[in-house]
């Protein structure tokens, strides 16, 4: 198990080691200097970062902190506050050497009392953080030094270090943490690379570089302002006369409008990232898993792709993993079959037919879709679906977590665990469906104890293969990840878990307008 050590320790190191010399082939091209304008298509209503919610609030709050790890574009770990990591034999304590002499925005030094007392937060129910059932099975953190953290975990668990590149899991001051932790709804108090300026959510954050940064060379920009675009064809239209930068998700039609634009380069990548049908299984008529399984049989799943994602997606297969995925396996695809669709209902106590509202939030407008498509796919059945949309953030309020029968809107995750934790586990963050699978939970939980990748395959299969058959949610396609950008941004990706953006590494060309 010494080679296991090394090889832990080398994940963090190789990629610290590596970094020099990232910055230095980019040194020579970026220009340093200008503001980025870069688009999102709701508001940045939560600026703690350990109550983040929504895209756009994680990349915000992802400009002004920092985490101990954060995810490449090829989704493999690298360090951020954390320079190096090392695991025992039975992946029970993992060890993180920090960075010296970093600082927050307010001047204070970041050491490890800091990630103590922040995940701690995390971990406090009291705080309620979505982060808090994906940051790892943490029993207990403790300060061996200054730049020494100890994670003892109350079981095994391999992909801790991907795991804490979760966006709320972002490191805050402790004399904040344990002082005033609400004032960061208001203001940021990090050690990421951009200072905040000022926060107008529903219309524009603006954010400057923070001269103290632990990488001299970043950020290369000067300022980056974040605008609110809720009119997605006046957001195109923002980018083609250039004044914003970055459209950092675009919705297919948009795409298809301002593809092939002069100076405007359109940005695409596969990803795990989904609508769904949540089913409320403890609240009738989805606690029956027959009538769960009718719904999804009525689905055309290619159709659904073309008019969902206006065919920059692939089918799904109700379970939240696709070949995006490490350790995927297909299992069974289901296919459309009204007859069967039909006969259960009648077995579920539904002869002539079901009727039920399902709820679209208007972001993204994809969820609106998703539910119109359903709603005539299930006709044939004999299932009468009244869609009924409302604001998102009248959506997060009533509906989310709380309903029966609504649409949602997922990211990919670092890791099969970080997806299933989040959403289907009994203890999952946010356990919408309310599934509560014992046999699915010691699944996942006997996966995220081994490293062996045969073994973790062989397990996710069976999850997903209990969740096909039981249905607690309809996964009907995966999007492919969509944003555009000026020509003249430099440095700057779609990246696969959609809430992810790297900014810091974005640049202007001398060709970008001038702005003061």
């Amino acid at each position: 198990m010494l080679e296991m050590k090394r090889r832990f320790f080398l994940a963090g190191t190789a990629a610290l080691m590596a970094a020099p010399s990232i910055g230095f082939a980019q040194a020579a091209a970026p220009v340093k200097g200008g503001t980025l304008r870069i688009s999102v298509d709701q508001a940045a209503s939560v600026i703690h970062p350990l109550l983040t919610r929504v895209n756009p609030e994680y990349l915000v709050t992802e400009l002004l902190y920092s985490n101990l790890t954060r995810l490449r574009v090829d989704m493999s770990v690298e360090p951020d506050l954390a320079e190096s990591w090392t695991a025992n034999d039975a992946l029970t304590e993992w060890t993180f050497k920090l960075r010296a002499g970093v600082t927050f925005h307010d001047g204070s030094a970041f050491t490890a009392n800091d990630v103590v007392v922040t995940l701690k937060t995390i971990l406090d129910p009291a705080t309620a953080s979505p982060g808090r059932n994906n940051i790892g099975p943490i029993s207990d953190i403790t300060a061996v030094d200054d730049t020494t953290v100890l994670i003892k975990l109350s079981g095994s668990f391999a992909d801790l270090p991907a795991a804490l590149a979760y966006p709320n899991a972002r490191i805050i001051p402790a004399a904040i943490a344990t002082g005033d932790l609400k004032s960061l709804s208001t203001k940021a108090v990090g050690t990421g690379p951009f200072k905040l300026v000022s926060y107008e959510p529903d219309r524009l954050i603006v954010v400057e570089r923070n001269e103290t940064y632990y990488d001299p060379a970043r950020p290369y920009l000067d300022r980056v302002e974040v605008q609110v675009f809720p009119d997605i064809s006046a957001e195109g239209s923002a980018l083609i006369a250039g004044n914003i930068d970055i459209i950092s998700t675009i919705q297919p039609t948009e795409f298809l409008r301002i593809d092939g634009t002069d100076g405007i380069d359109t940005l695409r990548t596969p990803s795990g990232q989904f609508c769904n049908i949540n089913f409320g299984c403890d609240t009738a008529p989805f606690n029956d898993p027959r009538v769960r399984r009718a719904i999804a049989l009525t689905v055309d799943r290619e159709a659904m792709v073309g008019f969902v994602t206006e065919g920059f997606g692939t089918i799904g297969n109700d379970t939240p993993l696709n070949p995006s995925y490490q350790f995927f396996q297909q299992v069974k695809q289901r296919e459309a079959n009204i007859a069967e669709a039909k006969k259960l209902l009648a077995e579920a106590g539904f002869p002539n037919g079901l009727e039920a509202t399902l709820i679209a939030s208007d972001r993204p407008a994809v969820r609106t879709q998703l539910a119109v498509a359903l709603r005539e796919m299930a006709k044939e059945a004999g299932i009468t679906i009244n869609v009924q949309t409302m604001p998102h953030a009248t959506y997060l309020e009533q509906v989310w977590k709380k309903g029966s029968f609504y649409v949602g809107f997922y990211n990919m995750q670092p890791t099969p665990d970080g997806i299933f934790k989040l959403l289907y586990t009994s203890d999952a963050a946010w356990n919408e469906t309310r599934w509560n699978n014992k046999a699915f939970d010691a699944l996942v939980n006997e996966a995220r104890g081994t490293t062996d990748e045969a073994k973790r395959t062989e397990l996710y299969t069976k999850a997903q293969e209990i969740m096909n058959e039981e249905v607690p949610s309809i996964i009907p396609s995966f999007f492919d990840v969509l944003a555009a950008k000026r020509s003249w941004v430099e440095g700057f990706e779609a990246h696969p878990r959609a809430s992810v953006y790297r900014l810091d590494y974005a640049s202007l060309s001398d060709k970008a307008p001038k702005r003061g």
